[in-house]
């Protein structure tokens, strides 16, 4: 009983690393505690689901704001299955603890429904001193030498010094070039919705509206700017079949991308929108959220909440794109798509800057947009890429590349920033590296298991 009681307290201290509490330094303690505890108990199997599922209950709980708890305990007792494996430390040794952790953190980042890597351990690590390993090896990386700290301290415990397994972290002293010529200046537009929750959208010309209303605010203070960037879901009615939105879109002279929903035969797409009066460049969202934007098993789902009957599936774009305003050739991405990999990979090699499109209505004032705006300061670390995150309700932010936040809106409210920001040319290490950092990680991570299991043998 103690094993588990310190299992489930090891879950509880490592979603404390997240926001709200956002505590970088209880990662490694809290998986050094379930490392711990794991290896003390007789029953490994009741261990693991005691630290998995504490964990993902506490980090997740947002996802039960509008929607009931069914959802949020389904999530998180599923993500918590993908944790199981960690009982083969019985027979190899608590040494492969890191390297399995690691492989079921990528396994959950991609399946099932293409993946959900909320959870993953890098993003509670923008603060730590070693974040700048990202920029290295990835968000693998930053994850992998966080729960190597875990086992370092796991040794130290046991009086086992063993500081060869933490190596990689000298990666941090590397110098990296960062190639700043040129800057962009831009204007972010929170315009704030009538009212949150699922049918945040419902007066949906009004929120288009709150967008208006707060750019025209910010152009009579400021006008010399070079783009304005709208959240996702600013435009929530069609703009190429509503003249009244096409035509007051049409009256900025400034370049403007917009968040919008689009029609086109019978989809229904998710765009990001470079739009001028000349032409518009449209950007379809790729990776869709499961059960937001699409419901897989939706007969299945149906019993579980009837709010699904309300989602229509969107269709996913296949091709990302770069907007291109003077110098700045931006990289649009739209909320999900932050945990994909592979998409901001190419969005931060083809741009010297990115623009991250969100819409926190859906869940209230909850710590979900705290969180977003944690994994998007990884991701600006990760690829040696000034941020400009805006959001419909908050947090929008300007972050910097090496993950600091410059500015910062309030929650719930309309607002707007002024940045300018530098352009960056130069690829980060881990971008020219793409699918190696993940290979060099696994493979360092099998020998300091191998290694520590030699030594204490």
């Amino acid at each position: 009983m103690v094993n588990l009681l310190l299992s489930a307290l090891s879950g509880l201290l490592l979603s404390a690393a997240f926001e709200p509490i956002a505590l970088w330094w209880l990662a490694p303690i809290a998986l050094a505690l379930a490392m711990y505890a794991l290896a003390s108990s007789e029953r490994k199997y009741l261990s693991v689901l005691a630290f998995a599922l504490t964990f993902n209950l506490v980090l997740l709980h947002w996802t039960s704001i509008y929607v009931g708890s069914l959802p949020w305990i389904i999530l998180a007792t599923g993500l918590t299955l993908f944790y199981l494996p960690l009982v083969a430390v019985k027979r190899l040794g608590i040494s492969f603890f890191p390297l399995i952790f690691i492989v079921l953190e990528e396994i959950r980042n991609h399946f099932p429904f293409q993946g959900f890597g909320w959870a993953r351990i890098a993003y509670s690590q923008a603060d730590a001193p070693y974040a700048k390993i990202a920029a290295h090896g990835g968000a693998v990386a930053l994850s992998a030498i966080t729960v190597l700290l875990g086992l370092f301290i796991h040794h130290i415990s046991k009086k086992e010094l063993q500081f060869l397994i933490l190596l990689p972290i000298v990666l941090v002293l590397i110098p990296i070039n960062v190639d700043i010529n040129q800057t962009t200046r831009a204007l972010l537009i929170q315009g704030n919705v009538p009212k949150l929750g699922l049918d945040f959208n419902s007066r949906a010309t009004e929120v288009f509206n709150n967008h208006v209303e707060e750019t025209e605010i910010a152009l009579q203070s400021e006008k010399e700017v070079d783009f304005i960037l709208w959240p996702e879901n600013a435009v929530d009615v069609d703009p190429f079949r509503n003249p009244e939105i096409f035509e007051t879109l049409n009256t900025f002279t400034t370049p403007l991308i917009v968040g919008a929903i689009v029609n086109r035969d019978r989809e229904i797409l998710n765009t990001s929108i470079l739009w001028t009066k000349e032409k518009q460049n449209v950007y379809i969202k790729q990776h869709l959220t499961p059960f937001g934007e699409y419901i897989p098993l939706r007969s299945l789902a149906s019993k579980v909440s009837p709010l699904v009957d309300n989602v229509r599936d969107f269709s996913a774009g296949n091709e990302s794109t770069i907007f291109t305003i003077g110098a700045a050739k931006i990289a649009p991405i739209i909320c999900f798509e932050l945990l994909d990999d592979q998409i901001m990979q190419d969005g931060a090699k083809s741009s010297n800057i990115l623009a991250v499109q969100t819409n926190s209505a859906t869940f209230g004032d909850s710590a979900e947009s705290a969180q977003q705006l944690q994994i998007t300061r990884v991701r600006a670390i990760e690829h040696l890429r000034n941020v400009l995150s805006v959001s419909t309700t908050g947090y929008s932010a300007v972050i910097d590349y090496n993950g600091k936040v410059l500015q910062t809106t309030q929650m719930g409210t309309a607002e707007h920033l002024y940045a300018e920001v530098g352009l960056i040319s130069s690829t980060s290490p881990r971008d020219r590296y793409g699918d190696w950092a993940l290979v060099m990680t696994l493979i360092w991570l099998l020998i300091a298991a191998r290694g520590a299991y030699i030594y204490r043998r």
